[in-house]
């Protein structure tokens, strides 16, 4: 948990001054690196030049010194007294010989052995530095004299001498066994590579190479061009076209070199006697130095950058103790441990942020306590509610008791007040026949039985309505529909019923209650009215409304009229007044009588 991110942001912070740390210490390191690469590199090349450029003066300087204590000794005698001068001058020469015009050679001497010539050596005329050396200076390497004296070093160099006449007398050969050449080549070697990798050539202007090792001596040197020159190398006013700035060239056998070039001035030289000192150096050599070097600036960066983020580590992690501090605080607060937030001291965003989580602790605890005060009061409340409630409730259900009363009321009246009504005028009817008619007594007694079986049938069906109808099981138009044919076959009136699908559905208590007032609409009618028609209709004009409309060409009434002891006007207006419905009743007399009832519905209630 300290050491993970998701859970811990002091853990964040410290990840991330690593990574941080770690990517500017290797994107340093390796930016570093390759600039000191580079610089290795560059000071490398510098000095192989720099040192080829001093060979080839060291050795251009050599060359014409000979030449010229050559053309100093020139008209002071024959070729042999040339000869015995030159060596009694010039003792540190290794070896020396001369020949004539002929090429039969006249005389050599060695300071370190014979002064005898190599075996086999005496005619030299077909000799290719002898035909060279007529025209002017030659160097290169004397393979009749390389058992003579000291090995070659930098060649050998053979130039004519004249007579006094201004003629060429001949040819003078001699081994360029220089003791400074020979220190310089191994402080160079040193130099550049203890293992001494340095290797040194002359190469002449076709660039064959007239000095250096057996096995590349008069062979082109065949290093192809493989990089363009190099930064930062000596500049310095070519002198032909074999001169270049140092270079990386490819050898036929696939390795590469660091190739520098200089060329060897020699004084009375003509242009075709154009030499060049060649030193190279093997790619691997040359990078060897710079890619340590970049490897230990890579190592040192990297343990810098890994000391940083270690130190980096360190702060974050004392710098956000606080933080973490009060995290743990808010924490322990949250688990109810601790009653208050510790508050950092100081003005930094910490100690901000613990005022302010301080701040809003006592703010909800205030608020708690203002809330407990208001469920109090809202319990309270909400038990005086209940009481009213309950109240209202026990209201309620008295009205329902009331409506249930005058709803029996009303069919009490529609049934057994019309059927006493009749039996009544029966019994008095009787009574006048009992004194008047005594004959007619019997039939009489019979009508009077037929009426009060139908006011028991009456009853019946009142009671059997008032303990469950049909309108709330199939819609308030089936149940009309079964009503008015059950009042077709009673009266054998002449019944039109009409009803749209939409009102046929409505089937709730109010649809009950219009069920009634149809009922005794349709009762009133069949005692009162006299009609031979009747028409049914049971609409609903749109989603929100219902209608309901009765017609027949009965007598007619006056509906304002007064009539004390008939109460089923009243009921009908008061079970249109329990639903919130509007009743309207059109009639005169002789001109029949319209009924309908408009009733005001929620669309989810068709």
């Amino acid at each position: 948990m300290d050491i993970d991110p998701r859970h811990s942001l002091v853990a964040g912070i410290i990840w991330l001054v690593v990574a941080l740390a770690t990517s500017f210490a290797i994107a340093a390191s390796l930016w570093a690196g390759n600039v000191a690469r580079e610089i290795v590199v560059q000071q490398h090349v510098r000095r192989l030049a720099l040192e080829t450029d001093q060979l080839a003066s060291d050795l251009s300087q050599a060359a014409s010194m000979r030449l010229e204590a050559i053309r100093a000794m020139e008209p002071k005698g024959s070729p042999a007294e040339v000869f015995k001068r030159l060596v009694t001058a010039y003792p540190d020469l290794g070896w020396i010989a001369v020949a004539d015009v002929g090429g039969t050679l006249i005389d050599t001497a060695a300071n370190a052995g014979t002064s005898e010539p190599h075996q086999g050596v005496g005619d030299v005329a077909a000799r290719t530095w002898f035909s060279s050396a007529l025209q002017g200076p030659w160097l290169g390497v004397m393979e009749e004299f390389s058992g003579t004296g000291d090995a070659p070093l930098l060649g050998d160099m053979a130039a004519p001498f004249r007579d006094a006449s201004g003629h060429v007398a001949g040819v003078i050969a001699a081994h360029l066994n220089w003791h400074w050449a020979s220190s310089d080549v191994q402080r160079l070697s040193d130099t550049l590579d203890t293992r001494g990798s340095a290797q040194t050539l002359v190469l002449n202007r076709n660039g064959l190479v007239v000095v250096g090792p057996d096995e590349l001596r008069n062979a082109p040197w065949n290093g192809a061009t493989d990089e363009g020159p190099l930064r930062h190398a000596p500049q310095r006013p070519p002198l032909d076209a074999l001169q270049s700035p140092p270079r990386f060239e490819r050898l036929p056998n696939g390795r590469e070199v660091l190739v520098a070039r200089a060329p060897v001035q020699l004084q009375g030289a003509t242009p075709t006697d154009a030499w060049q000192v060649q030193l190279s150096e093997p790619k691997e050599i040359v990078y060897l130095r710079a890619n340590a070097l970049g490897l230990r600036i890579v190592w040192i960066s990297v343990s810098l950058g890994a000391i940083t983020a270690l130190l980096g580590a360190l702060v974050a992690r004392h710098l956000t103790n606080r933080l973490k501090r009060l995290t743990r605080s808010a924490g322990a607060v949250g688990r109810n441990e601790i009653a208050h937030i510790e508050v950092p001291s100081g003005q930094d965003e910490v100690a901000q942020l613990g005022r302010a989580f301080a701040k809003v602790l006592d703010d909800l605890r205030q608020e708690r306590s203002e809330l407990l005060i208001l469920s109090s009061e809202l319990e309270r409340r909400v038990a005086v509610r209940t009481r009213e409630v309950e109240h209202l409730a026990e209201e309620a259900r008295y009205a329902a008791v009331m409506r249930e009363r005058l709803q029996i009321a009303r069919d009490l009246h529609d049934t057994l007040a019309h059927s006493m009504m009749a039996m009544l005028s029966e019994v008095r009817l009787l009574r006048k026949l009992h004194t008047r008619d005594p004959a007619s007594l019997a039939a009489e007694l019979a009508r009077a039985e037929e009426v009060a079986h139908a006011g028991l049938s009456e009853a019946r069906n009142a009671i059997a309505q008032m303990r469950g109808t049909t309108v709330r099981d199939t819609g308030l138009g089936p149940a009309l529909a079964k009503s008015i044919e059950r009042f077709k076959d009673r009266t054998g009136l002449e019944v039109e019923f009409a009803a749209d699908t939409a009102a046929a559905r409505f089937a709730d208590d109010r649809a009950e209650v219009i069920f009634r007032m149809t009922e005794e609409a349709l009762r009133n009618i069949e005692h009162h009215a006299g009609a031979s028609r009747v028409r049914v209709a049971l609409r609903s004009p749109d989603a929100a409304h219902i209608e309901l409309r009765i017609d027949d060409d009965g007598v007619g009434f006056d509906p304002a009229q007064s009539r004390p002891g008939h109460f089923g006007l009243v009921g009908l207006r008061e079970q249109a007044q329990l639903i919130g419905a509007q009743l309207d009743i059109k009639s005169s007399p002789e001109m029949g009588t319209t009924l309908s009832v408009a009733l005001r519905i929620a669309p989810e209630a068709l």
